[in-house]
């Protein structure tokens, strides 16, 4: 008896793809326009009266084929009943908090969360009358002490996007669930081949599709994938208010990336974590901050939760000024390791550090 593949390569390569339906051809062809057009009026009207997410096309930013195809993609990956695809990996950020929150309600972040999150926390739901407030992302089912009665979502990011701290995932999903209180996570380091947060009880995972999936840098993508038919539905209702659009050749682009995610994702884990180790052996460094590093203080977290690592490392240097805010002795090196071959980053690295020796016992 045939068995649907499970091989998260060969998903990749085949899932969503549907030629016959296209003359054969393995990629569906980008369909560029506005405007839809319909043979007749009743077919229009009962085009309008069908559900956007899955019904008829009508007009091109409320979707199309391309994008309809990276929409089903991720929500596959992740295990979602379905997926919005936005134009860029901050309007996925954006799009679940107008989603879910209105004034008079009050938002937790994680204090280790993207920069630009951390603005749209602090200096624009402020303005819409959304309290908000930053914890420690190792709070665990601790984040329970926060909660309040209007307390209506919850941001998570890990591992953190320059600390790394790896949450409990879990924990505050299970918090959240008991209250209402609707969870969303920036899985962007992770991806959904090393880290599936619906599986862990979350209900919206945010993707910058800008980066792994595309795999190019070459456009600019994002996704909210969501657990259940609510979700999803709300979303989709917001991103369409706000006028959210996904471009059909960036999703055709980002589809051919994603194709070959996982090879990616594999030399990237392999040479970031070679890399990582050099930098361990180094005295100019305090410590690095890679959660599959066994000295990384959440290693047994992600360990736990977590199917592989990322391409993102972090240093502490030493003997470094401090900059703000960071508060421990040194300076934060943030690297993100490519395709090259880990061998000639090392030995820039190592020049690196040589000629920062030199300077200063001249000094």
């Amino acid at each position: 008896m045939y068995q649907h593949p499970t091989g998260i390569g060969t998903r990749l390569a085949h899932e969503t793809r549907n030629p016959f339906a296209h003359h054969g051809f393995v990629n569906t062809p980008i369909h560029r326009g506005s405007t839809v057009l319909f043979k007749t009026l009743d077919e229009l009207e009962s085009a309008m009266r069908v559900d956007t997410r899955r019904g008829p096309y009508t007009y091109g930013l409320i979707g199309n084929p391309n994008s309809r195809e990276l929409e089903l993609l991720c929500a596959n990956l992740d295990g979602g009943a379905g997926a919005v695809v936005v134009e860029s990996g901050l309007a996925a950020v954006s799009l679940p908090l107008l989603a879910n929150l209105a004034a008079g309600d009050h938002a937790l972040f994680t204090d280790s969360c993207y920069g630009p999150t951390r603005h749209l926390a602090k200096s624009i739901l402020p303005r819409m009358g959304v309290e908000t407030e930053f914890y420690d992302p190792r709070v665990g089912a601790g984040i329970a002490r926060h909660f309040r009665a209007n307390t209506k979502l919850i941001l998570l990011e890990s591992p953190g996007s320059l600390t790394f701290e790896i949450q409990d995932v879990p924990a505050i999903a299970s918090a959240a669930r008991t209250r209402g209180i609707v969870t969303a996570i920036d899985n962007t380091w992770a991806t959904p081949l090393f880290m599936r947060p619906i599986e862990h009880g979350v209900d919206l995972v945010i993707h910058a599709l800008t980066k792994y999936q595309s795999g190019n840098s070459d456009i600019l993508l994002g996704a909210v994938v969501a657990r259940d038919e609510a979700h999803w539905a709300n979303l989709k209702h917001h991103a369409e208010a706000h006028g959210h659009y996904a471009h059909p050749d960036d999703c055709a682009t980002c589809l051919r990336g994603m194709r070959s995610l996982e090879v990616r994702l594999r030399r990237h884990e392999a040479s970031a974590l070679e890399v990582a180790r050099f930098l361990e052996s180094r005295a100019e460094v305090a410590r690095v901050l890679h959660p599959a590093l066994p000295s990384h203080p959440d290693h047994a977290l992600w360990k736990r939760d977590f199917t592989g690592s990322s391409l993102v490392v972090a240093s502490d240097l030493r003997q470094s000024r401090v900059a703000p805010p960071w508060t421990e002795e040194g300076a934060l090196l943030r690297l993100q390791i490519g395709l090259e071959d880990p061998r000639d980053l090392i030995s820039d690295l190592a020049q690196a550090f040589d000629r920062a020796a030199r300077a200063a016992s001249d000094a």
